[in-house]
């Protein structure tokens, strides 16, 4: 056996292996398919073991030996490295190794059946080849030695024992488990890492999808209960401002004690006496000399010889094209290029010879070339960015190959597609066959060396822009000469290229000093590596050249000759060029510097050499010292620039002729990069590389500006955490090379987002469990905690031109929550560490001292009444309506009460007084003779919006019965309606049901017995045949405060309550609206309302009677089949009086939005409506009344003529515009004062304003103050209350209420603790205050607006503040296009957010993150789950008002069906 085991394999073995193994990674392959070739493969090189049981895939839970498997794959060098560290994997294992003592399931979203299944493997893709990962699958033996054992052995030619292995075959055997914070790490300090603690203690349960979502969040608010800082102190802050947390400098964190450094000065540059004086002598020179010689050979992916360019070939060709730039396009007189003009060149990655060519042509053309990727698509990751860098360099034309051209995108005539952003470009062919030969005569000007610009590099930033980086002649020619120096090269070397060959390391290398040494360059393409990963690996071996790469390659392969001396680590950047190339001479002593650093001291900028057990390490390598001829220093990151101490990280500076220059027309941005002034008579440049400089004068890097995180104060590189979560073990969820991470501003401070594309096998609850470990693994070794971790679906993100993830493109679809994940975490409560200090309860301050503070401070009281009701007409003597209706059908028979409009706009039908008073008797008679009733019996009303309603309840009034007018179900959907009405007829205690035969046949129909059983309703009387005989006597009440009807309606809290209305309190509230609004016989009133409850009812059924004008009835249900139908009455009819619910006003925006010219040119005309009164028992909505407004100005509709009104129970008609009296007026107040029951006006714009309309002037009658609803005390106008109400038409009391039992039993008869304590008011259980305008009434009087602000029982106390759900609900809505509406409320003290999705199920996702990152910012506030519906799933009721508490009880009951629940850890 021990001969099996170190048996070699053969080199091709091992490569067709690695390549089996890319394509598994990549989807390419199954992998069944991947076992069966595999064992093909090492078939002859295996022996066979007698008695070996068949072997069969191993997957990461089902043995111990595959976890380690994952470990040895990682050394075998043939993925990819980027992130690779023996030390690092080391300790992430054994970070989560102190984790796994006890199985935690993770607590999964719940998903709809539909969404799980959107990245099936019928459905996927194979991604990029940049995804790069461990393969999976594995052969295993029975006998102890694992396939992959075996192999990695044989790859390494030593058997695997490093310690990074060993210490992860302990932990295997919970590899598919989540690993868990110990809980002795508890600490003040330690923040994030104490709430993961009690995340992973109380998610040990484990839920599974299909439990209830009440047990769910139960188990979220056990996770969530302990706090995550210590008690804060009691304190109250008298301005009211929310003061978010500031981190106070700790005196114990790490702090730089060195001495300041000093730049590092490079070696002389020598040995450059027969150097060329430029990069165009140099080709001049080796094409005369040596044409023959190999200047550069390209290898292919497919079957093609390789081809290889000469130095003859290349200054041939060279020439020809400079001549033709200069001479061939345009004109003589008018030529388009001239020397100095910047042209684009667009070639492949598989074609460096002819981007050579190119190069070299414009350099000697005295053309700049500015070197860009090919735009693809139309849709290219930061193509757009790039047109803006093409167009502010004046580019005009663009050289590429033919094979190039014929790939570009064409348009409809054959030309190739004007890309977004980018300038009009002339193409250019650069192959011979498409080039003139230039005369004999013709020869460029061969110049030296000189600051002239030669070439523009482009740089993506990390914000997506795109900057050119000038180089001038002088300083490519100062870079080459310092590269030949430092690397040693010598004429006729080759050199074997991956990197690309258009920007960085690679064109400095293989394009520009390979010419200036007389280099061979070897240019591997990435579609051969690809193919092939070991092909560089086999050209290096043929032609014996010189290579770059990593230690942990020189690891793998220093058994097959590799020699260390080669490797090169080096650093550079667009900015500085190269800043240190580490090349120690063969036979040189000096050693490598290395070493392994505290990464908690590095966060906080400090270098400490770690002496703890290497679980938050950062394993350091040097680059080398600084380059010939240069000088380089470390500056500070923040402010002015100055140097850096010894043991502080900074940025790596560099002065030097062979740097950048500038950024390409951006002189400020220039000067701050390329202009650092620190030491005396020396410029240096930034190069945007993070590090220090260490012993000998050794520069070590540890990271770069761009991917620099700070958050909460200590900084984060994007790789290091990225090398974290990679090595998190098992790897089979995602792929390698697809992963990254950014960060985002949220609430002050950047928060970390790792993005990922996650396999298409993987399961929902696997990959979140890798997820956990991630978050665990990252908080342990770097204690910080990521926000949002996001799992796309294979394929799907932006990718760079190497086929890399395109990062700003990434993170910009983050933002506009366009990412579209499968899988997605948010972190919310583990990584905001800095919200407002909590409100803390002071002891309770006496009614009195309140009362007298605002007396002291010139605070007047907050009350506020109506006019009086001195003034008596000649109906008003009557005290009962039956009795106005009898007066009215003797006075003014023929005058018409009440007229139907149907769905067509036409008169349906219509009511005179004496008509109604008939058809009132006959129902009478046929509740006396069929129905046997007595006086005061309940009658239920089941109408439909109509005028058989009005007759009905005038018939009840004769009869001296009392009417209940009740909604009738909906035939579409009979199943969840009728309940609700069968529900009212008990409650209500109705002893008969009138309704029309159509409704009764429904409520006996199949479907209706299936709900409710028929034989349970009480006897039903059908008004459709009346009796012909007038009823002998009418019923008239002996007393006013007698009941008259019962209003009942169901709030938006969801409690179903009747209320008692006297006929006292009927006539009362007539009367006040009669003079509120100038109601008279002469005038005519438009009804858009739900007639069932509320001042709706009183609109449609009573005031027509009590006050004698003509109302107009539409019912809102017709509006449906016509939106238009509203607004086309009240043209025709020429009213000036109209009344509608915020939800007709909605349904004609959103259905006539494109229809109002059409509207104005069949003649509708809105100019003589004086008041729109919107109907409400809640606060006015300012943003749709103005958009009402807007839109319909142009057929006539004046914005002042807009208003709100405001009733509720114990008073149906508080506050109402009217005719008369001042315009209502709008305010802004802080919304954080509102928080904390303070009122405070701001202007409007300002930050956190919220824009306040008043709800309507005081009715007459009505006396109105705000009161403290704990104390019950009044306050001063400057403060939040509840707004009493007293007044005649104030209703008696509850009749019944359902769904709540401890009603408070003050609602109609409360009495303030101090004051006037004798007078009785209704508390109205909504919230509110008054503020005296600069505006007078009729009276002469200042003007007293009164503003609701919600209603008491839905504020949300949450931080010891008070928030109002609508004002979290309208930041949510403008989060994302696809949010229709939404609906917050609070459960366990747990913010819930139920958002309707109008869009795609794979969107669903995208708003996890969107909003929870409003929430956060406009209101300080974590949510706590975020659930996704359908649109009209969240209920609303005829008012359009939101019904929340119904939302969440069929929310915590499991009858939503969402498409997404999200718990936020």
């Amino acid at each position: 056996m021990a001969d099996r085991d170190s048996l070699p394999l053969p080199l091709e073995v091992r490569a067709r292996l690695a390549e089996l193994e890319l394509e598994l990674s990549e989807g390419d392959i199954t992998q069944k398919g991947y076992e069966k070739k595999r064992s093909k493969l090492l078939k002859a090189y295996l022996p066979h073991t007698p008695g070996a049981e068949r072997r069969i895939p191993v997957t990461p839970s089902s043995s111990s030996s595959s976890s380690s498997r994952y470990q040895r794959r990682r050394s075998t060098g043939t993925r990819d490295e980027r992130y690779r560290s023996d030390v690092h994997s080391e300790a992430v294992q054994a970070a989560l190794e102190r984790h796994s003592e006890r199985k935690m399931a993770v607590l999964l979203p719940s998903k709809r059946q539909s969404l799980i299944g959107q990245t099936s493997m019928d459905t996927y893709t194979p991604p990029d080849s940049s995804s790069g990962s461990d393969a999976e699958g594995s052969l295993g033996r029975a006998g102890g030695v694992s396939m992959d054992s075996w192999i990695s052995r044989a790859l390494h030619g030593s058997p695997s024992t490093s310690s990074s292995s060993s210490s992860h075959s302990n932990s295997s055997a919970n590899a598919a488990r989540l690993a868990e914070t110990n809980m002795h790490s508890y600490s003040s300090k330690n923040s994030i890492t104490h709430v993961i603690n009690y995340i992973i203690v109380y998610m040990c349960v484990g839920v599974p999808v299909s439990s209830r979502v009440s047990a769910k969040i139960q188990q979220l608010v056990n996770t969530l209960k302990r706090p995550k800082r210590r008690p804060l102190r009691e304190f109250f802050v008298e301005d009211f401002e929310e003061l978010l947390e500031v981190q106070q400098p700790d005196p114990s964190l790490p702090r730089p004690e060195g001495a300041e450094s000093t730049p590092i000065q490079g070696e002389e540059l020598n040995g450059l006496k027969n150097c060329p004086s430029s990069l165009e002598a140099a080709l001049l020179r080796w094409g005369a000399i040596a044409p023959k010689a190999p200047c550069l050979t390209t290898t292919h992916s497919n079957a093609k010889q390789p081809y290889t360019l000469t130095y003859g070939k290349l200054w041939s060709k060279s020439l020809k094209l400079a001549y033709n730039l200069l001479h061939k396009l345009g004109s003589k007189q008018e030529p388009i290029i001239h020397p100095g003009d910047r042209v684009a060149l667009v070639y492949p990655n598989n074609d460096p010879a002819a981007f050579m060519v190119a190069f070299y042509g414009c350099l000697l053309a005295e053309v700049v070339p500015v070197p860009i990727e090919v735009p693809l698509t139309k849709k290219d990751a930061g193509s757009q960015q790039i047109g803006f860098l093409l167009g502010s360099c004046g580019v005009a034309v663009a050289l590429t190959s033919d094979a190039c051209h014929k790939g570009l995108p064409k348009s409809a005539s054959g030309d190739v597609m004007q890309f977004k952003g980018w300038p009009k470009l002339l193409w250019v062919l650069t192959d011979s066959k498409h080039l003139s030969k230039p005369p004999r005569e013709w020869f460029p000007l061969i110049k030296d060396a000189n600051n002239d610009t030669a070439y523009i590099e482009y740089k993506t930033c990390k914000d997506g822009s795109v900057l050119g980086i000038t180089v001038t002649r002088m300083a490519m020619l100062t870079h080459c000469q310092t590269l030949k120096h430092t690397c040693g090269y010598s004429e006729a070397e080759t050199m074997v290229n991956v990197l690309d060959f258009k920007k960085g390391i690679g064109l400095w290398h293989s394009i520009q000093t390979s010419v200036l040494n007389m280099l061979h360059v070897v240019s591997v393409p990435y579609a051969l590596m690809k193919v092939n990963p070991l092909s560089w690996i086999q050209k290096v071996c043929q032609y014996k050249g010189s290579i770059s790469s990593c230690d942990a390659f020189l690891k793998v392969f220093q058994s097959m000759g590799l020699r260390s001396e080669v490797i090169c680590p080096c650093a550079g950047s667009p900015e500085a060029l190269t800043v240190a190339v580490r090349r120690p001479q063969e036979g040189s002593s000096k050693p490598a510097g290395r070493g392994v650093l505290s990464m908690t001291n590095l966060s906080h900028g400090v270098i400490r050499v770690d002496t703890g057990e290497k679980l938050s390490v950062l394993a350091l390598q040097d680059v080398g010292t600084a380059m010939p001829g240069a000088m380089v220093c470390v500056v500070k990151l923040e402010g002015v620039p100055q140097l850096c101490k010894t043991d502080e990280i900074g940025e790596i500076c560099v002065s030097s002729v062979a740097t950048g220059t500038s950024y390409y027309g951006l002189t400020g941005m220039s000067k701050n990069t390329f202009e650092v002034g620190l030491v005396s008579d020396c410029v240096f440049v930034r190069s945007g590389l993070l590090g220090f400089v260490g012993p000998g004068e050794m520069i070590f890097i540890s990271g770069t500006l761009e991917g620099l995180m700070q958050v909460g104060g200590r900084k984060h590189n994007a790789d290091d955490i990225i090398a974290t979560a990679l090595a998190v073990e098992p790897m089979k969820f995602i792929y390698r090379g697809r992963t990254v991470v950014f960060s985002v501003n949220v609430l002050y401070d950047e928060r970390i987002v790792l993005v990922a594309e996650q396999r298409p096998d993987s399961t929902e609850e696997e990959s979140y469990q890798w997820m956990s470990r991630v978050l665990q693994a990252i908080d342990g070794i770097h204690q910080v905690g990521v926000y949002c971790l996001a799992l796309v679906p294979a394929n799907t993100l932006p990718k760079t031109p190497l086929g890399g993830i395109h990062l700003s493109e990434t993170k910009q679809l983050f933002l506009e929550g366009a990412l579209h994940p499968c899988s997605i975490l948010m972190c919310p409560h583990s990584c905001i560490t800095n919200l407002p200090k909590p409100r803390q309860k002071q002891p309770e301050v006496g009614p009195a001292s309140v009362m007298v503070g605002n007396l002291v401070a010139g605070k007047r009281m907050a009350q506020a009444s109506g006019r009086d009701l001195s003034h008596m007409e000649d109906n008003e003597q009557f005290l009962f309506l039956s009795e106005v209706l009898q007066w009215r059908a003797q006075t003014t028979p023929d005058h018409i009460l009440y007229t139907l409009i149907n769905t067509r706009g036409a008169i349906g039908s219509s009511l005179t007084c004496l008509q109604l008073h008939k058809r009132a008797e006959k129902i009478a008679t046929l509740l006396y003779e069929r129905g046997q009733l007595q006086d005061g019996d309940h009658v239920a009303l089941v109408y439909s919006p109509g005028l058989d309603l009005i007759a009905a309840f005038y018939g009840c009034l004769y009869a001296g019965c009392i009417p209940i007018t009740v909604r009738p179900p909906h035939p579409q959907n009979i199943s969840t309606t009728l309940p609700t009405v069968k529900m009212i007829l008990e409650v209500s205690r109705s002893v008969c049901v009138m309704t029309t035969q159509a409704i009764s046949k429904l409520l006996k129909s199949r479907d209706a017995s299936v709900a409710v059983d028929f034989k349970s309703w009480p006897p039903i009387l059908e008004t459709d045949d009346l009796p012909k005989r007038r009823c002998p006597l009418l019923y008239k009440p002996c007393d006013p405060d007698s009941l008259a009807y019962l209003d009942f309606s169901v709030s938006t809290t969801g409690i179903l309550a009747g209320v008692k209305m006297s006929h006292n309190a009927t006539s009362a509230l007539c009367r006040s609206v009669k003079l509120q609004c100038e109601l008279y016989p002469s005038r005519e009133v438009a009804v858009c309302l739900d007639p069932y409850c509320g001042l709706g009812f009183v609109l449609w059924c009573l005031c027509s009677v009590y006050a004698g004008q003509q109302s107009v009835l539409i019912s809102p249900m017709d509006l449906e089949v016509n939106p238009a139908l509203w607004l086309q009455s009240v043209s025709q009819f020429k009213v000036r009086d109209t009344f509608c619910s915020y939800s007709v006003m909605e349904l004609c925006i959103r259905s006539l939005s494109s229809l109002t010219d059409s509207l104005k040119a069949r003649g509708m005309d809105l100019t003589r409506v004086r008041s729109c009164v919107v109907v409400a028992e809640e606060r006015p909505r300012v943003a749709l009344t103005q958009s009402f407004c807007k839109l319909f100005k142009d057929v006539g509709l004046h914005p002042r003529a807009v208003s709100t009104a405001f009733g509720c129970r114990v008073n149906l008609a508080i506050c109402l515009q009217g005719t008369s009296g001042p315009d209502p007026t709008t305010v802004y107040v802080d919304m954080r004062a509102l928080r904390h029951d303070r009122v405070r006006l701001v202007e409007r714009g300002s930050p956190h304003s919220l824009p306040l309309m008043e709800s309507g002037k005081i009715l007459p009658g009505v006396r109105i103050i705000i009161a403290n609803p704990e104390t019950k005390g009044p306050i001063g106008d400057s403060h939040l209350g509840e707004i009493w109400v007293h007044s005649p038409q104030n209703a008696s009391g509850y009749f019944t209420v359902l769904g709540e039992e401890n009603v408070r039993s003050d609602h109609f008869g409360a009495r303030l603790s101090f004051g006037d304590t004798q007078t009785v008011w209704a508390r109205t259980g909504y919230l509110g205050f008054l503020r005296r305008t600069d505006l007078t009434d009729a009276s002469g009087e200042r003007h007293d607006a009164l503003y609701v602000v919600g209603a008491l029982d839905e504020v949300m106390e949450l931080r010891g503040m008070k928030y109002h759900p609508i004002d979290i609900e309208t930041s949510i809505i403008r989060a994302h296009r696809n949010i229709t509406e939404c609906a917050a409320f609070t459960w366990t003290n747990l913010l819930v957010v139920v958002v309707e999705l109008d869009g795609s199920e794979q969107e669903a996702l995208d708003l996890v993150p969107m909003v929870t990152n409003v929430v956060l910012e406009e209101h300080y506030l974590i949510v706590g789950v975020v659930v996704v519906v359908d649109t009209g799933v969240i209920p609303i009721n005829s008012r359009g008002e939101k019904q929340r508490m119904h939302l969440r009880d069929g929310f915590l009951a499991d009858q939503l069906d969402p498409i997404y629940v999200a718990y936020n850890m």
